[in-house]
Parts: C-alpha cells; sequence; structure tokens
C-alpha cells in the first residue's frame, strides 16, 4: 500500500483510455475519481511527508527482514534461469521508503548484488540517505530483465464501487468527501462486462462489488514492460470462487482499520480480484499461489529449530527461535500468508515450481 497509480492514471483513464464512468450528484462522485485525489493528489495521503506506509499499516516487508531475503533468494533463481546476464534488474513497485529494494540488495550475494540494477517505483519524493544504487521513478523501466515485484500495490490502484439497488440493478456508487454515499447511474459498458465476468452481484439490494478493471489494466501495464524474467504481485485477495458479498473497501490510518473517508486523511484500500489481473495479460500463463505456498518453496517455513541447539548453542538457538516466528506471522493462515501472489513468467521456467 503506498503511492502507487501514477503511471497508471494520472490522467484519470487508466492509462488506456476508459474515461471514469461514475457519474456526479451534489457534491458526489464516483470512488475511484475520490481516491485518486484523496490519495495521490496535491496534498493527498501518500504526497504527504513522513514515515510513509510504515506509519500506517504493516506489511510483510515490515514485518521481517526475512521477506525481503526470500525476494533476494527469489531474485537469484531468476538471475540463474537467464544464464546470470551481465544485467540483472529488480523493480520495486510502490517502493513505498524503499524498505524492500534496501533490503533485497543487503540479502543478495555479493556477485549478484554487483550485476542488479535496482529501481523503485514511487509517487512520492525520493527519501535522504536511500543507497544511491537505487534508480527512483515514477514509472517502471521498459525491457526488465530480472524480477518486477509489487508487494501491495494493486490493493491502492483506485476502483469504482457499484451497489445493487432496489429494483436489482448494479448502480456506481457516489461518495462525498465526508465518506457519506449515494448511488448513481447504472453501471454501464466495460464496466458492466467486468462485473458480468469477474463479479456477478445478482439481484439482492445492498450487494456490493469493486470493479476491478482499472487494477487488470494496472498489471497488464506493468507485466508488458518485462522483457524477460518473472513478474509478481503480492496482495490480499480474493478469486471468483469467494468473492464477498459487500465487497471490501475500507480505510487504514495510524495502525487502525477505520471507515473510507476520501478527505486525503486515510488510506483507502480494497482487496484484489486477482484471478482478474492475472487474465488481463497476453499469452497466458499466469499462476496463482498463497503467500504461504509462496514463501516455503524460499525456504521461509516458520518451523521452530531443534531443542538439542539450545544446548549447543544457545546464542543459535534463540535467533533461530526469533526468525521462526518471524516466518510464522508471515506464513499464518487468516494473515499475511494467505495473501495471494500472482506469478508470472516471461522466457523463463517457473522458478517457485516445486
Amino acid at each position: 500500500m503506498s503511492a502507487r497509480l501514477t503511471w497508471a492514471g494520472d490522467d484519470g483513464t487508466g492509462g488506456c483510455g476508459e474515461a471514469v464512468t461514475a457519474g456526479t450528484r451534489e457534491d458526489a462522485r464516483g470512488w475511484r475519481a475520490a481516491a485518486q485525489e484523496a490519495l495521490y493528489g496535491p496534498g493527498g495521503f501518500y504526497r504527504r511527508p513522513g514515515a510513509g506506509p510504515a506509519g500506517h499499516f504493516r506489511t510483510s516487508v515490515h514485518a521481517s527482514p526475512l521477506f525481503a531475503g526470500a525476494v533476494a533468494r527469489l531474485l537469484c533463481r531468476v538471475d540463474e534461469a537467464m544464464g546470470r546476464p551481465a544485467a540483472l534488474d529488480f523493480v520495486d513497485m510502490a517502493a513505498g521508503r524503499g524498505e524492500l529494494v534496501t533490503g533485497v540488495l543487503a540479502a543478495l550475494p555479493a556477485d549478484v548484488a554487483g550485476r542488479t540494477r535496482a529501481y523503485a517505483v514511487e509517487l512520492a519524493g525520493r527519501p535522504t540517505g536511500l543507497d544511491h544504487r537505487i534508480e527512483w521513478r515514477a514509472r517502471p523501466p521498459e525491457g526488465v530483465t530480472g524480477l518486477l515485484f509489487a508487494n501491495e500495490w494493486l490493493d491502492n490502484v483506485p476502483v469504482d464501487v457499484a451497489e445493487v439497488d432496489a429494483a436489482g440493478v448494479p448502480r456506481l456508487v457516489l461518495v462525498r468527501a465526508d465518506g457519506s454515499e449515494l448511488l448513481g447511474e447504472p453501471v454501464t459498458g466495460a464496466e458492466a462486462e467486468w462485473l458480468a465476468r469477474w463479479w456477478p452481484l445478482g439481484t439482492g439490494q445492498g450487494l456490493r462489488a469493486e470493479i476491478g478493471l482499472p487494477r487488470d489494466l494496472a498489471w497488464a501495464a506493468a507485466a508488458g514492460t518485462l522483457a524477460r524474467g518473472l513478474a509478481v504481485a503480492v496482495d490480499y485477495a480474493h478469486t471468483a470462487a469467494a468473492r464477498p458479498p459487500f465487497g471490501t473497501l475500507t480505510g487504514f490510518r495510524e495502525g487502525r482499520e477505520t471507515a473510507p473517508v476520501p478527505d486525503g486523511s486515510c488510506d483507502i484500500t480494497a482487496h484484489v480480484a486477482l484471478d482478474a489481473c492475472a487474465a488481463a495479460c497476453a499469452p497466458p500463463g499466469a499462476r496463482l499461489l498463497s503467500q504461504r505456498e509462496a514463501l516455503r518453496a524460499l525456504g521461509v517455513s516458520g518451523a521452530r529449530p531443534p531443542l538439542a541447539l539450545a544446548s549447543t548453542d544457545p546464542a543459535g538457538y534463540v535467533r533461530a527461535l526469533a526468525g521462526a516466528g518471524e516466518a510464522a506471522e508471515l506464513t499464518a493462515p487468516g494473515g499475511l500468508g494467505d495473501f495471494g501472489w500472482l506469478v508470472r513468467t516471461a522466457g523463463i521456467p517457473d522458478v517457485l515450481d516445486g
């Protein structure tokens, strides 16, 4: 969750010419337009100086350095699969204050780090004191050869919200700056087609959905910068088999969940329909797995160290026990372990397979 929607929607079109469809009534507008301004406009939530995302919510990056270590190992696998090229790219989408890319560089073997071109993609300004090897950008470079990694980016790509009215018709939800809502016009066009395919609402009054089309387009654009290697999106997600009946739109402020109010005072986020994002790229080839599965494939399991180690190496046992606790948080059912990983390869085998 960070300053995420720069290049994918600066003009309010999703980056591909699709106009925002929400109408206006009085001082209300669609959630997508409202959240775009509240998060990324002048003085918006992610434009403000300060601690950045870490001051408001805890991601896997902030939970443990084991996460950056796992991503570094993933980059090494990509490097090996590509035959150890002279230049290896690592692109950190929605980089926040650069915590992940900094941790990955620190965890890489020296020979790999020496060949790595590190990019942090972020709307906010470059943090003071950031490693000089990291290039700070508003959008990802083209022709990436390596690993593009988007941790909790897509959930902050603003989307419109639909709600079924008393007649069984899905309508756009309009919102005022104080967070109060009212129903607007019926959902039509590409947004209606997206709902019909990915999140059919039925006719029950009050049923809601977030229209994920802008996220599909944003992911397709990001993954499209990959010439060879791997693109990964990590987020709290749902799939067609288990869509939440009333949506997931919410806010976060100073570590606490709060009502989403588009006045710049809080983060505004919603879970991601990762299966729809996966289908947005051509040719097909992406797959979905849980963070628990992905991290275990990268050596993060949460298993406790053998008790015998406490006798032979007490300090080592304490360190291993602490690491096991952090790994358990990263892979926990009902928590970070249930996050979805969308993995897309380009010209290499699936380095997370098995």
